[in-house]
């Protein structure tokens, strides 16, 4: 064979380094989620700082000279807005006016401790949006967890150790049966998870709104709406002491971010939920049975969610009220869509919003800033990591017409 014919050397056919990504890579599709998520927030914290600013008092004076001395706005404006965001990092992670490391080091515990029920609620949203289901009824699923939970904490009397373990079954189950019964009319009759979430969150709250009227669930000697308080049994150990409020709660949230994560990229019931969401036609045609995953799907977003109640119940609260849940159902949508739907994604999206409702209450107090800005930043979060796919669907709307 002469020389002409030889065939290419190695170096003329060789694939890309192993550490390039293609277009393809799932490893870049991962990255350019977690840059879009970033800059959400990004992008958000400087329109909240801008609104900070000019909703403050002493920018509204400067301003009123403004293209005398424009420096003196601008000045105010960078004060107005830094300060807030650094009184609410003072709450949520660090505060250097501690006298000791105890207090220095407690904003970051209570955020920690406010991001428990947001994550266990958010990974049970995440797993839904895996699955193809959009679930809004985590708030209900809360509530009923929190139920169940807080009334095998104060009616039984159980040892050390069982006591807990039997409230945090009892809240994890209720949980899984108020959302298997979205599941359950989903696969039945195809009704539309959304309306079927809503109305059950509705039927929650005033299912314990009702029971805490009852003379069992109602705290002896109290007029108010609130149920006993739970045994010392059934709480959730304190994970640093007496003096933080973080209690194994958190642990309990970590573990189940392992056990999703595991479930949805390890497992064959993670795989046939991950088809049914991508798509149910093709996962039908595959043998995977569609049914049965929104059935199992619901069961575990509800399971998580009641974790969440039960963190609740057994770790801050100790007693249900119609207030248990807060807005920590609803606020698990947004945790869920800034992580992308993955586990780990989520966790530390919980942690951020865990982060804005510990730092806010700081913010407010020392800077005088309405609380209520944190609720809009949250809000623009959700907006900025909503856009890039809207902006997607109505290209190819467009691109379909057009052709």
């Amino acid at each position: 064979m002469s020389a002409s014919t030889t065939p290419a050397t190695s170096d003329q056919v060789s694939a890309p380094p192993p550490t390039e990504l293609s277009a393809a890579d799932p490893r870049r599709t991962l990255l350019g989620s977690t840059l879009q998520s970033v800059l959400a927030v990004v992008v958000a914290l400087i329109l909240g700082g801008l609104l900070i600013a000019v909703t403050d008092e002493r920018v509204r004076q400067a301003a009123g000279y403004f293209f005398a001395r424009p420096g003196d706005t601008l000045s105010a404006m960078w004060r107005a807005a830094s300060s807030a965001y650094i009184a609410m990092f003072y709450g949520a992670v660090y505060n250097p006016n501690g006298s000791t490391l105890a207090d220095r080091l407690y904003p970051l515990t209570e955020t920690l401790t406010v991001a428990t029920p947001l994550i266990l609620a958010g990974l049970g949203v995440a797993l839904a949006f895996r699955a193809g289901l959009f679930n809004i009824g985590a708030q209900g699923q809360i509530l009923i967890g929190a139920t169940l939970a807080a009334w095998v904490g104060f009616a039984w009397q159980l040892p050390v150790g069982l006591h807990l373990l039997a409230v945090v079954v009892a809240g994890a189950a209720g949980g899984a049966v108020w959302g298997g019964i979205v599941g359950l009319i989903k696969a039945r009759t195809g009704a539309h998870e959304v309306i079927l979430t809503i109305m059950l969150n509705y039927v929650a709250l005033n299912l314990v709104a009702w029971l805490l009227t009852l003379p069992g669930f109602q705290r002896e000697g109290s007029s108010n709406p609130i149920s006993p308080p739970v045994a010392e049994t059934a709480m959730f150990p304190k994970l640093l002491g007496d003096h933080f409020r973080l209690h194994w709660g958190f642990v309990v949230a970590v573990l189940a971010t392992v056990a999703v994560a595991w479930l949805l990229n390890r497992s064959t019931v993670g795989f046939e939920l991950r088809a049914v969401g991508a798509n149910p036609r093709a996962a039908r045609t595959a043998g995977i049975s569609v049914t049965r995953g929104f059935i199992v799907v619901m069961l575990l977003a509800g399971l998580l969610a009641g974790l969440a109640g039960t963190a609740q119940i057994a770790g801050t609260e100790h007693s249900l009220t119609s207030g248990v849940a807060a807005s920590f159902g609803f606020d698990a949508i947004t945790v869920a869509l800034l992580g992308r739907s993955r586990p780990w994604g989520t966790f530390f999206a919980g942690i951020l919003y865990g982060a804005f409702r510990a730092g806010g209450v700081t913010m407010q107090s020392m800077t005088g800033t309405n609380i209520d800005i944190v609720l809009v930043v949250q809000s623009l979060i959700v907006l900025f990591v909503a856009l890039p796919p809207l902006f997607k669907f109505a290209t190819r709307r467009s691109q379909e017409a057009a052709a």
